[in-house]
């Protein structure tokens, strides 16, 4: 009898996990690009034993990497069913060994894969709303203090330059100002660019 199941917008209803170890099974998803949200659900023939939950894992395909598992959040006998949005995970290339061998394997993947880890319901975690405005304010602000570091890395004076009709110049001053002016909105607005 089938523990969990997974559903995919379009597709049918999944129920084939294999077990990789007493407290660890996971379950492919083929064509994972297009994918936008996932339903991971208890189908009602076996309960988790008592004062435990399963950690819902997700990893994207990666050609050249193996699996590197994202927490998406858990599901219990208490919360037996849940939506989790993937289309906005990104690949976490730097992730430790632990995490990619986190299910027992450590070969490429080309399918998304879904993972689903046994535990006690304290160790559960739910995972923080990836839209967070303060979150999207950081990363801008990291996003444009970045590009401002690699613009100021190629300044020279104007005594240094060197004649190049085919060039485009633009005054380290606009661009100072467009930063300026963006970071300004965006503080106004974490949204505006929307």
């Amino acid at each position: 009898m089938a523990m969990f199941g997974v559903i995919v917008s379009g597709r049918l209803v999944q129920t084939e996990f294999q077990q990789i170890s007493p407290i660890q099974c996971v379950t492919t998803i083929n064509d994972a690009d297009n994918i936008n949200h996932i339903v991971v659900f208890l189908t009602g023939a076996v309960p988790f034993p008592e004062g435990t939950g399963g950690q819902v894992y997700f990893s994207w395909p990666d050609p050249n990497a193996p699996p590197n598992w994202q927490l998406l959040g858990y599901i219990s006998n208490q919360k037996p069913s849940a939506i989790f949005k993937v289309s906005s995970l990104k690949k976490l290339e730097e992730m430790g060994d632990y995490t990619n061998m986190m299910f027992g394997q450590s070969h490429i993947v080309h399918n998304a894969q879904l993972g689903i880890a046994i535990e006690p319901l304290i160790n559960l975690q739910e995972v923080p709303q990836q839209n967070n405005v303060e979150s999207n304010l950081t990363f801008a602000q990291k996003m444009l203090e970045s590009f401002m570091n690699y613009i100021l890395s190629y300044t020279i004076t104007q005594a240094n330059m060197v004649r190049d009709p085919t060039a485009t110049y633009v005054p380290l001053s606009t661009v100072q100002n467009w930063y300026t002016n963006f970071e300004r909105r965006l503080r106004q607005n974490p949204n505006f660019w929307k």
